[in-house]
Parts: structure tokens; sequence; C-alpha cells
């Protein structure tokens, strides 16, 4: 299987496909029919011809059957002058369609016809596209974040939030193309609603801003030799090259030269970007001083921008940057990776990276700052985040440019002048008297949790906790883990009632009491209540399943509501994206979009319904996931009395592991089930360590 695009394809990519007819080889080309060339910045491919043609030119070339995989496949009708044979099926079934031509003996073709998201946006952005209305938003109460939504989609705009009930996952709104895919997740926790019509968001704390900002102590000046070199290090649909044109532009209104050098690569699928500006006095420039490359050389770089860390700290980045000359102003944001939309990859640690940006910056010339935070504390999102670090690098003292210039650039640029001019500002107030922003993030808490993630933790009643307490406190439930167990014995005492709050206890009671006769007889085994922790945390995990009655009564928490309406003000027309597993059972494919005056009714009469869960009366508990759910939280139990029964020295860490399992059981049905099979191959294979007396 050969992936090609279709900017390469009509460039010199059909001559292979035309080399592997010849050959006779066995072989599926997947062409993917964008309608941009990706890794240039998305200009048209020249020479492209519609499907049909290029249909009509495989076949020509002896292809032995091609088929069209379409996000709208009724634009190819018996008039679209397809070839012969050829079939045009939905992208759901793009796995269908891969399988198909993998049984045909000769070289197939599957066009993929889907035009650029990334594209898409940002045409909207400039009003040459119409806009989609709809927004997705996801309960982060009901997400389970198992990835599922991201293995669907590949989208980079779910982003993961860490919380205290584990990884749940949001959609940033800034940066979501409105593609839909992700709602093809196996996963009742997404939500639709209508934004209003008009989409730049207006600067919410932005005129608390002054106006004037005292100019930075220094500023820098462009040597006579060498000019002056700025790189900036970021990803694709963050507007690196938008912040580079800007200061491209300023230079020359102050009379500059400028040189530069963007690299794009995948930034159409947010991808690396650096982008490279050497600023040159008057009538100086690369040839007059002997550099031949627009590109910032090694050790050159008088300003780096680390708009990305991952990006920014890569060696061949960092190889730039000087300790003896580099200003830095590096964003502690984290935008997630493709492995962490998918849940492939833990979400990283960003402190060694900004030690290592440091590290290659003059002492005491690194300035860190989450500028996604701040951004979206003043205008409701994210997307003006390059600007507040322009912002900060002025007020540092490593632009040698005026500040007038920069908010001419940016006035000249003509898109969201407003919001990127104070954006500039912020970043400068942030250097100049961090004091006077709104509050956000400051520099060292790396990792981002979205307001909505509090929904990961339902508000309980003082009534809840004290009786939660109590039953703690009767089960010796004491030390590091006691907070932890308390709260989540209340909060099962509203998933269900107090007797399965007494269940969760005493089973966590048991572990404390275990780990505190290991710890007494061993020395340092148990002294940290790792395994009381592990129980407290895992136990609840497996009680409070999510089945209807649980799904329901997150969905009518009021802080969803609430975080609803932040996510999309103004928004209407709300539809709840469920896939019923009675209506699942019954051959039901696809989730079904209820609009709310329907589906909150029945939502409270499944919340009023919970406490018939796990009895004869619960007409949901027959069903193969709910069965399972039940023999997981018994098993559990059983397994940890025995484990804990023979806690020792030698067996502790393994019971630990062992305790730990169940978190990694997340996600809905199939995706659930999927997860049971590796918890029940991982438990067989810990059983033995954590029994050993």
């Amino acid at each position: 299987v050969q992936n090609v695009g279709d900017g390469t394809f009509f460039h010199s990519g059909s001559l292979a496909v035309r080399a592997a007819v010849s050959a006779g080889l066995t072989m599926t080309f997947k062409i993917l029919y964008t309608g941009v060339v990706a890794m240039t910045g998305g200009p048209d491919p020249a020479g492209q011809l519609d499907v049909p043609r290029l249909c009509r030119a495989l076949a020509a070339e002896g292809v032995a059957r091609t088929i069209v995989v379409s996000e709208d496949p009724s634009r190819y009708g018996r008039r679209a002058g397809l070839p012969a044979g050829t079939r045009v099926w939905g992208r759901d079934r793009l796995a269908e369609a891969e399988r198909a031509l993998a049984r045909v003996p000769g070289v197939t073709v599957l066009v993929y016809d889907q035009a650029c998201a990334a594209e898409l946006r940002r045409l909207r952005k400039r009003g040459k596209a119409p806009e989609r209305a709809q927004r997705v938003v996801i309960n982060e109460a009901v997400c389970e974040g198992c990835g599922d939504c991201g293995v669907k989609s590949g989208c980079l705009s779910l982003h993961p939030v860490d919380t205290d009930l584990g990884r749940k996952t949001q959609v940033d709104q800034a940066s979501c193309n409105t593609d839909y895919s992700c709602l093809d997740g196996d996963c009742p926790s997404f939500v639709t609603v209508r934004a209003p019509a008009g989409g730049t968001r207006v600067p919410r704390q932005a005129a608390q801003l002054p106006d004037e900002i005292p100019e930075p102590e220094r500023r820098a000046v462009i040597p006579q030799a060498g000019g002056y070199g700025i790189v900036a290090a970021g990803i694709g649909g963050t507007g690196v090259v938008t912040l580079s044109q800007v200061l491209a532009t300023a230079a020359s209104l102050e009379g500059l030269r400028v040189t530069g050098l963007d690299q794009t690569g995948l930034s159409q699928k947010a991808g690396p970007v650096v982008s490279h500006l050497r600023l040159w006095p008057g009538d100086a420039g690369p040839s007059a001083s002997g550099q031949a490359s627009n590109a910032v050389g090694e050790q050159a770089a008088d300003l780096l921008l680390a708009l990305d860390l991952l990006v920014a700290a890569e060696p061949r980045q960092l190889a730039r940057a000087s300790a003896g000359r580099t200003v830095t102003v590096a964003s502690t944001s984290l935008v997630p990776t493709a492995g962490m939309v998918r849940g492939a990859a833990a979400v990283p640690d960003l402190a060694p990276l900004l030690d290592a940006v440091r590290e290659a910056s003059l002492p005491g010339r690194c300035h860190a700052l989450d500028t996604v935070a701040l951004a979206t504390a003043l205008f409701g999102d994210g997307i003006a985040a390059n600007l507040v670090a322009l912002g900060a690098a002025y007020q540092a003292g490593a632009l040698p440019l005026r500040a007038a210039s920069i908010a001419r650039a940016i006035e000249l640029n003509g898109v969201a002048v407003e919001r990127n001019q104070a954006a500039f500002r912020a970043g400068r107030l942030a250097v100049h008297d961090p004091g006077r922003l709104p509050p956000f993030r400051r520099p060292g808490e790396l990792r981002r949790e979205p307001g909505a993630a509090r929904l990961a933790a339902v508000r309980l009643k003082t009534a809840r906790l004290a009786t939660a307490r109590q039953l703690a406190a009767e089960r010796g439930v004491t030390g590091p883990a006691a907070e932890t167990a308390i709260r989540r014995a209340a909060e099962l005492a509203d998933y269900q009632n107090l007797r399965l709050s007494a269940r969760y206890l005493d089973l966590v009671g048991a572990a404390a009491l275990a780990e505190a006769g290991s710890a007494g007889s061993a020395g340092s085994a148990g002294q940290d209540g790792a395994l009381t922790r592990a129980v407290a945390s895992a136990y609840f995990h497996l009680l409070a399943y999510k089945d209807e009655y649980e799904v329901a009564r997150l969905h009518l928490l009021p802080e969803f509501d609430r975080a609803l309406a932040e996510a999309v003000p103004g928004g209407r027309g709300v539809r709840y994206r469920l896939h019923p597993p009675l209506l699942r059972a019954l051959g039901l494919r696809r989730k079904i979009a209820f609009p709310a005056w329907v589906i909150r009714p029945a939502f409270r009469v499944l919340r009023a319904m919970r406490h018939l869960r796990g009895t004869p009366a619960d007409p949901f508990g027959y069903t193969g996931v709910r069965r399972t759910e039940r023999r997981l939280a018994a098993g559990y139990e059983a397994e940890l009395r025995a484990v804990l029964a023979a806690l020792s020295p030698a067996s502790y860490a393994a019971a630990v592991e062992l305790a730990r399992l169940p978190l990694a059981i997340r996600g809905y049905e199939q995706v659930k089930l999927a997860a049971v099979e590796r918890y029940e191959r991982e438990l067989a294979r810990l059983r033995p360590l954590a029994r050993v007396g």
C-alpha cells in the first residue's frame, strides 16, 4: 500500500502507478484527494484533474479497480462521468474499501476525496467558505478518556485533560475544523450546539489592558555583520508563518532588509513549523556578509520564539541557539500530539524541555509564559497565543523594532486586528507587570486543565461527606488515601446509595489495615500508602461504571450546563449524541441526535431510577456489558482480599500494580470489552506475583 497526496500525484506520482502496472505488481495506491498541496502551505495542485477525470485516467493506465471514498458520495451520481466498475462509498466504509482492494490482483487505487479540513478552516476565517455553525462539546464527567474519538477521527483538536479521575478529553473550540468525525467515537459524552453567527470572538477582558506600556529598558540592535536572527518554532495551524510575516512587514516599515525561510513541512496536520527571519540594516544582506542562506545558522539566533516546546527543544532547533547570544520566549502551553489524542502516549512533562531551552539561552534571558492560558483568559480561546509571545519578546528587549511598527503590521495583516493588537499588549504586560493581568496559569504550571475539567468531580453535599467520613473512620481508613476514599464514598452515595459506599470502604479499609501491617513488619513497605490509594481509585472506577442511569445523571449536572455555555457562548439547539445499548442491540448502527427538550425529561426519569441498578427490576442490567461490569467489581474484590491476605515485602510491588489494573478499563461497549480482555491478561500475569507469601 502506498499513500500519495494529490499534489504529489499530479506532479510525478502518476508515473509510479504506470510503473507498478507495467511491472505486474499487486498493490494499492491511496490517493489523498484534498485539493491542496499540504507540504508547501496549501496551494492548488498544478495540473489537477477532478475525481471523475482522475478515475478515467487511472482506468486508461490499466488499474484493475478503483474505489472512491468520499465525505459526500451523493455528488457522484450517474452523470458524474466515472468509468465503469468504479464504486463510490462513504468515508465510514474506508476500512471495508481497503480490504476489498487488497483482495484484487494487480494495481488498485483508493481515492479518498475530502477537502483539507485545515485549509477549510483558513478559508472560513477569511470569509471565503461558509461557516459551519454546529459545535461539538464533550461532557467530561461522562467521558472515559479511552481515546476512541481520537482513533476514529485522528483530530488534534481533541485535547487530553488530566483530572483526579484520570484522563478526560476536551474539544479545543479554537482549533476545531468542524469535521465532526469525532462524533463517531463510541461514547455518549458528545453534545452538539449551534453557535451564533459571527464567529470571531470579541475580547472579553482586553479592555482591562493599558493602552500605554513603558518601553523596555533595552532594545536589541542589529549588528552590522551577520544580521539579526529570529527563529520561531511552533506547529501548523497556530499562525507561525503569519507571525513571521508580521515581523517582516514591521521591519520593512522601518527600512530594514528582510530575508527569511519558512519550513512548513506537515503543517496541515499540526506538524512542526519553523520560520527563520534575518533582519539587515540598510543595504546589507546575505551576499554582503558572505552568508549564502536565508536560514539562521547554528548558534546564530538572537531571538528564539519557542512557541511549542516539543518542537523548539528538538536538537536541530536548539542548535541554532547559543547561551552566549540568544534571548528566548518560551510558551509553556501544551498542545497534544496525535499519540496523546489516541491515548497511545502519555502527556509529557514539559519541565525538562523548558530546562533544555533555558540552558541554550543567555543566563536570565529565557522568559517562560503560558501563552495559550493568557490568551484564553483574555479572549475565550488561544488563537492569539503567538501574538502574546511576540509582545513578551518585545518587552524583553529582544526585538530591534518599534512597537508602533509591529502594531501597524498587525493592522496591515487585516485579520482580527483588535484582538491581535490586544494580545501583543498582553504579552508586553506579562513581562512588564504580570500582576495587572487577569488570572491565568503561571510559568511552572505546565499542564493546563481547562475549567470544564471540574466536572470530573461532582460537588457533594456536606451531609454526604460527613456520613462518608464516619463510615471511613469506622473501617480504619486513615492516612494519605483517606480523603480520596471519603470523597469517592460520598460520590458513590449519589451514584447509588450508602450501601455501595459501605461496600467500597470495606475493601479500602481492608487494604489500609493490611498495608499498615506490612509496613510494621517490613520496614519501608507500605509506608507511602500506595496500595491503599490504588485500591481507593481502582475499586471506585469499577463500582461507578457509567450505565444509562449514570450517563443521564451526569448530563443533568448544572456544572455541565455552565461549561457548555462557556464553550459556545450564545449557543442554541443543544443535541445529545447517543447510541442507546438497547437500540444498538436491535441493529441501530449510528448515534441519534436527541434534542434537549426531548431527552432531558428522559434523563430525569433515568436518574430517579438509578436505585434499580443491579436489582432484578433493572431493565438494562441483563445486557452483556452490564453483567461484565458487575462481574469485574465482584472479581476485583475477591482478588484483592486474597492478595491482601498474602501481602508481604516480596509481593508488595506486584500487589500495587495489580490493584491499579482496573484504571485501564475505559470506554463504552466494544471499546470497554476490548480493554477488559487486556485487563484479564495482565491480571493472570500478576496474580502469582501478588500472592507470594
